[in-house]
């Protein structure tokens, strides 16, 4: 398969789309009700028949029956059947897709989940709106928690660094530059407001590894992955947290490879007027950076909103595949829509596109895409095909089915909460705290002569490194053992897994004290590679 058949045009032919051109990015329009999710839905089965991935925002919840078959009982199945055969498409049979299932908030699919780390503190400070001086006391947390080998995973930790920067002002100022309580206290402002609408379930471990998003079941058919996104719609901040996280990691994590065959990874973002709304002009620079450029790594990025004004005009001019479904006159901005809609169409001298926009039916479309040499077609009225899988939400029933095949089914289900920036600064806290109580009662030549509250590095070697390590290597081996009697295939080796678990433990105790935070990693890759 080369292309996706996207429907019949109103001169007899043929409308596709490339499959070498569908990292160029688009867009799907139109008001509410006239057929956008069912084009996103034939779309992305199409897709997935041809190995590539998908990603899509389930924002009404009805996506996620792209993971079941349809059905001859579906009372618009009379509807599909029509249009098929109307399209010529004499091999229409319903069929399912292989789907996973993701949420944020762990409640309709596997959690999604990264650190502030590496979300970074340009993101963040983007996201947040913050000023120069603003961002630059971020960027200083950052560092200074970076030499210290503290690492910041949740919005705990960001919170007790900054609030650990604002009591040693004095100090940190001298080497780093100027931090005031005023800038520490509008980003903990900042931070409390992304809080409240749900990033601390965001922002933690395990954190995605953005490859799980892009894998092909073993027929070859592309996982669509599909993010219940109902909940999520209701604190936008957090949705365009995600979005902007998920393809700078895209950017970041993939490889240059010009324009492939086919794309290796298609995004669809739902309502994607909530990426731009009230956004600093910084987040849209970035936002538009980051789609100019990840068209060279194969990926692909549609944006589906009512409006096609809705998208800044820098970004708009990078999508090169667009579907039109029917716009309403009703207000003047609607007016402005439909011109502005019609002015990005290649001309076609048959068809009257402003007038077409207000007249099209539930179904039908303007769609224009780019050709073999990266031109775009002229705009043709196209009936647009029919999916083969369900028009509607699955049941939970059928949802948990999906989840326990999942191919991520247990790898990111259970939160974890590692010794992190917030619990060493607490500790840190409570230890001055209580010798400052001793001092008070006892004088400090007294309390100078005790042995230290908490132990050295090397005193923790023979306890806590140690115990560190026992269990990171019997949890290790514990989890390929437990999968094997499960009946799952690992080629990890027990023993290989333990020891180098165990060595990453250390290295990660060690590091973390010496100021050397990816010791962990090396030492996991050197004794991985010794035991292969």
């Amino acid at each position: 398969m080369s292309e996706i058949f996207l429907g019949l045009g109103g001169n007899g032919e043929r409308q596709t789309l490339l499959l070498g051109r569908a990292n160029r990015h688009g867009l799907v329009a139109g008001a509410t009700g006239t057929g956008k999710t069912v084009t996103l839905q034939t779309i992305a089965e199409q897709l997935s028949a041809a190995g590539v991935p998908v990603f899509l925002a389930d924002v009404k919840g009805d996506l996620s029956g792209i993971s079941m078959s349809g059905s001859p009982q579906f009372k618009h199945a009379d509807a599909l059947e029509s249009r098929a055969k109307e399209l010529g498409i004499t091999d229409y049979a319903y069929s399912d897709n292989p789907a996973i299932f993701w949420d944020i908030y762990g409640e309709l699919g596997h959690p999604v989940r990264t650190t502030i780390s590496e979300m970074g503190p340009l993101l963040l400070a983007r996201l947040m709106d913050l000023n120069e001086t603003q961002e630059g006391v971020l960027n200083i947390a950052f560092r200074y928690a970076d030499e210290q080998g503290l690492l910041l995973l949740d919005l705990e930790d960001l919170q007790a660094m900054l609030a650990y920067a604002a009591e040693n002002a004095a100090t940190l100022s001298a080497k780093y530059g100027n931090i005031t309580k005023a800038s520490v206290g509008t980003i903990q402002r900042q931070l409390l407001a992304l809080d409240s609408q749900g990033a601390a379930r965001f922002f933690g471990e395990p954190a995605l590894e953005i490859q799980d998003f892009i894998r092909c079941d073993d027929q070859g058919r592309g996982y669509i992955n599909i993010l219940a996104a109902e909940k999520l719609m209701q604190s936008p901040k957090l949705y365009a947290t995600f979005l902007l996280w998920l393809l700078s990691e895209l950017f970041e994590a993939l490889p240059e490879v010009g324009d492939p065959d086919k794309p290796k990874l298609v995004f669809f973002f739902d309502e994607a007027h909530l990426l731009f709304d009230d956004a600093p002009k910084a987040l849209q620079d970035k936002v538009e950076q980051v789609v100019r450029l990840v068209r060279s790594k194969g990926v692909g990025v549609y944006f589906v909103t009512q409006n096609p004004i809705d998208i800044p005009e820098d970004i708009a001019g990078q999508l090169g595949n667009r579907v039109q479904h029917a716009l309403r006159a009703f207000t003047p901005r609607d007016k402005k829509a439909i011109k502005a809609a019609a002015e990005t169409f290649r001309i076609n001298p048959d068809l009257d596109v402003e007038t077409a926009i207000t007249e099209l039916k539930v179904g039908e479309a303007l769609v224009s895409t780019l050709d073999q040499e990266g031109a775009p077609t002229v705009v043709q009225r196209t009936l647009i095909a029919p999916p083969r899988s369900r028009l509607g939400p699955v049941s939970a029933k059928e949802r948990a089915i999906v989840q326990s095949i999942s191919p991520c089914d247990g790898k990111y289900d259970t939160a974890v909460n590692r010794e992190s920036a917030g619990e060493v600064l607490a500790a840190k806290a409570a230890d001055a705290a209580a010798t400052a109580q001793e001092v008070a009662e006892k004088g400090r030549d007294e309390v100078g002569r005790q042995e230290r509250k908490s132990p050295g590095l090397w005193d923790g070697i023979g306890g806590k490194v140690a115990k560190a390590a026992a269990g990171a290597a019997a949890a290790s081996a514990g989890s390929i053992l437990a999968q094997k009697m499960q009946g799952k295939t690992s080629r990890a080796s027990p023993q290989a897994s333990a020891a180098s678990a165990a060595a990453g433990t250390v290295g990660d105790v060690l590091g973390k004290a010496i100021g050397f935070p990816g010791l962990g990693r090396f030492a996991r890759n050197l004794i991985g590679g010794l035991m292969r």
